[in-house]
């Protein structure tokens, strides 16, 4: 047998499809492991300290970003199938746990991380589940503006949250607007060691990356603010909230006790926290992909996420998703392969073992000044102003989900663009866009919409009929009453209404019936009724139903222009 063929069967068994790191490793090239070390150091002076800040985010001890890291970018490597893909707690995903946590009130912190740990595992689970039962396009059915809107309010949200922290003074209490508007008529009770603190580090994590893209701005911020606070001892002489004791040592696994009732309470969270995630993923991931011409498998890709989330949370860190930033900063530093990735979590490894008891001094208003910085970037103001140019519709349901979540919370606010996107859809599917056929001059046999081709001539006595769109329950009677209403219109006596059938692949019950009472209809005033360019499932239907002893074997054509050539003779 030779290689290739071997390689073909080995690849082919059911192990190497759920565990592709069995794939592609035993080919693994030497010469890729310069510049994936490079890729893995690169890596972790991103996501060490955005980890640490996206932990905040969720309202948990730091030690839990780490956790995750140790979980997501192991599994992911061994689970994954993007080359470039970085798994890891995400800004949105962190803001959406802390949000739907807190508006559960747990009665202490203990409780808190509690709920947090079934959040994170039942997310995973849900993951898992639809990777199994092949649900990779369900993120198909999120419009991109509802996505920009949902992102961009997240964003408002998140730094007015940390704004207290960042100022030093007191958080109030309210939606979004609520929270700005006491931060703004409080700012006389701002520490003002803590606010110089906070702007310096937010100066050097944007202008760093101006510099070089390469320099890990998030670092060099952690580990300064760490030593100024040391130095300076800026907790006890200047009153700078500092982080604490981070616990060092590896994470002990914990099973969650779940109950009937938190099951309830979370599972629409969860639901949320999945598609949300899923969707910034799957972007990220088809983007290395067409760049570097492989493929992602999307249900394979929700296992390993699943998966690792799952192990996360039992491990006491947050839900893995796909971090569009971190996985360019991995690319853009020479990624070949995920062992970048097991790279990156060796250092984690060694970073909870050993430079934990480092963080304590670390004050919380440089950890809000990351949380911001890593934010901001995901502001989505030209695509807004883009979707405000091209459809003005489209635009305002991202709007709408922006202010849903402002004024409501999170997951209520994704919920709203989510409803408002579907009665969009059920309102376009029952006013499709239909068209009247005429000949085309000059191409014998051609026929065209007659309302953006006036030139196109009609047949005397011969309506031609096409639906645009598929024909199916929520606008097959708008489909009748437009036939309708143009024959009563025709400046000639119609004769016969021929509809062009190439939008339908298949018809539903409520189609048939509507075309049973219109060839009924339209037998009442001695007017045919023809179909032209039938396909094969459409065809089945029409006989199974019974319609076609109604219209007639004669009456179906494979061509428009058959049609025609018959209703002329």
């Amino acid at each position: 047998m030779s290689t290739e063929s071997a390689t073909q069967k080995t690849s082919s068994h059911p192990l190497y499809r759920y565990v592709p790191i069995l794939s592609w490793l035993p080919h693994y090239k030497v010469e890729w492991l310069s510049k994936d070390l490079v890729a893995g150091f690169t890596t972790w002076g991103v996501v060490f300290p955005a980890g640490v800040a996206y932990a905040g985010m969720a309202g948990v001890p730091a030690q839990a970003g780490l956790y995750t890291l140790l979980a997501s970018l192991t599994l992911y490597a061994i689970l994954g199938t993007s080359k470039q893909l970085v798994l890891a707690s995400t800004s949105a995903s962190a803001i959406m746990i802390g949000s739907e946590i807190a508006a559960l009130n747990p009665s202490n912190a203990t409780a808190y991380y509690e709920l947090v740990t079934m959040l994170v595992v039942l997310t995973g689970a849900i993951f898992f589940l639809c990777g199994l039962f092949k649900l990779g396009f369900i993120t198909n059915f999120f419009s991109h503006p509802v996505m920009a809107g949902f992102i961009s309010g997240l964003v408002i949200y998140t730094v007015v949250a940390q704004l207290p922290k960042l100022l030093g003074m007191m958080k109030g209490t309210g939606n979004t607007f609520q929270q700005l508007w006491y931060v703004l008529t409080h700012l006389n009770t701002a520490n003002l060691a803590t606010v110089l603190v906070g702007l310096v580090s937010l100066i050097i994590l944007f202008v760093l990356p101006l510099i070089s893209r390469r320099i890990p701005s998030g670092l060099v911020v952690l580990v300064l603010g760490i030593l100024v606070s040391k130095a300076l001892n800026l907790n006890t002489n200047y009153g700078v909230a500092i982080v604490g004791t981070v616990p060092a040592g590896l994470p002990s696994v914990t099973v969650p006790q779940f109950t009937l009732s938190n099951v309830e309470a979370l599972l629409p969270s969860a639901i949320g926290l999945m598609l949300v995630m899923f969707s910034e993923a799957a972007g990220a991931a088809d983007f290395f992909a067409t760049k570097y011409g492989y493929e992602v498998d999307s249900n394979q890709e929700m296992v390993a996420m699943g998966v690792a989330s799952i192990a996360s949370g039992f491990i006491g860190g947050l839900a893995a998703g796909g971090s569009v930033s971190q996985s360019s900063i991995n690319d853009e530093a020479g990624a070949r392969t995920p062992v970048s990735l097991l790279v990156a979590a060796a250092i984690v490894l060694l970073t909870v073992l050993v430079l934990t008891p480092f963080f304590t001094d670390l004050p919380k208003t440089v950890l809000a000044a990351l949380i911001i910085h890593a934010v901001i970037g995901m502001l989505k103001v030209k695509q807004m102003r883009r979707y405000f140019q091209l459809q003005r519709l489209e635009f305002w349901l991202g709007m709408v989900t922006l202010m849903g979540v402002l004024l409501i919370d999170v997951l209520p606010g994704l919920i709203i663009g989510m409803v408002f996107s579907l009665l969009v859809v059920i309102y376009r599917s029952s006013r499709p866009s239909n068209s009247v056929l005429g000949q085309v001059p000059g191409a014998l046999g051609t026929y065209g919409d007659i309302k953006r081709h006036p030139e196109n001539t009609t047949i005397p006595g011969l309506l031609i009929f096409r639906p645009d769109a598929t024909m199916y329950f929520p606008n097959a009677n708008e489909v009748r009453d437009h036939i309708r209403a143009l024959v009563k219109t025709s400046k000639t006596p119609v004769r016969a209404v021929l509809i062009d059938m190439t939008a339908n692949d298949e018809l539903d019950l409520t189609s048939v019936e509507m075309l049973e009472n219109l060839a009924e209809q339209l037998h009442n005033e001695a007017i045919e009724l023809l179909l032209a360019e039938v396909h094969e499932p459409v065809k089945e239907m029409v006989e199974r139903s019974g319609l076609l002893k109604k219209i007639g074997t004669e009456q179906i054509f494979p061509t428009v222009d058959a049609a025609v050539q018959h209703f002329r003779t």
